[in-house]
């Protein structure tokens, strides 16, 4: 009797050894590193050394901006806009030399109360704001575009609204130092579509389904 137990708790002791050994060699196949800094990577977007995503300048980004990805973001903004000397306008206003014009430049279109009260120009700075967050721009605007998220794609479509008979030079970027802060704005994804543009200040997201009595709507302040 004592040897047939003897050589049950052999077995047990055996097997807690082999499970044991088991669990520590899974453990180092299996094993993953966690990531040294969470998120995703956002183009236009620098980090200071606490890890935080911040906007880089528009200066900044201009310096690297792709004009023939600008052109493509704007094809998607052609049902609603024209770009070419002279054109007419259409749902949103003709945009030809836009950049460095007042906010209401195109005679005899609507455009909303809210975005004529904002004092200055369309800068490259207005713009990328105005890109950004229109209702954060001109609060109070009728347009409910979103607004486009990716620092890079604002200065890339920007770039291509410049060449189109501003040409005005890029404003100088900032030389980088150490430790500094160039950021105007937390980077922010707020689900918006990048390649949409706004109707009003040429910037409108293109509609195939626009419905024109409902842009007349958001050019009178009674509605």
């Amino acid at each position: 009797m004592d040897d047939r137990t003897n050589t049950i708790a052999g077995w047990v002791l055996a097997g807690g050894i082999a499970a044991l050994g088991l669990s520590i060699v899974s453990g180092m196949v299996f094993h993953s590193e966690a990531p040294e800094k969470a998120g995703y990577a956002v183009e236009g977007a620098a980090e200071t050394g606490g890890g935080t995503a911040v906007l880089l300048p528009i200066a900044t980004r201009l310096a690297a901006a792709d004009v023939a990805a600008g052109e493509q973001t704007w094809k998607k903004c052609t049902a609603c806009h024209t770009i070419n000397q002279g054109g007419a306008s259409g749902l949103g206003p003709n945009l030809w030399a836009v950049v460095g014009k007042p906010h209401g430049h195109v005679a005899g279109f609507g455009y909303s109360p809210a975005l004529l009260a904002v004092p200055g120009n369309w800068t490259f700075e207005a713009l990328d704001e105005w890109l950004l967050s229109p209702r954060k721009y001109a609060p109070g605007t009728k347009m409910t575009f979103a607004g486009i998220p990716d620092p890079q794609d604002r200065a890339n479509l920007i770039a291509y609204l410049n060449s189109q008979g501003s040409n005005l030079p890029f404003p100088a970027a900032p030389a980088p130092t150490a430790g500094s802060d160039n950021a105007s704005e937390p980077v922010a994804d707020n689900g918006s579509d990048p390649a949409s543009l706004s109707n009003e200040a040429g910037l409108s997201p293109s509609a195939p389904t626009a419905d024109p009595a409902a842009h007349d709507k958001a050019r009178d302040p009674s509605h």
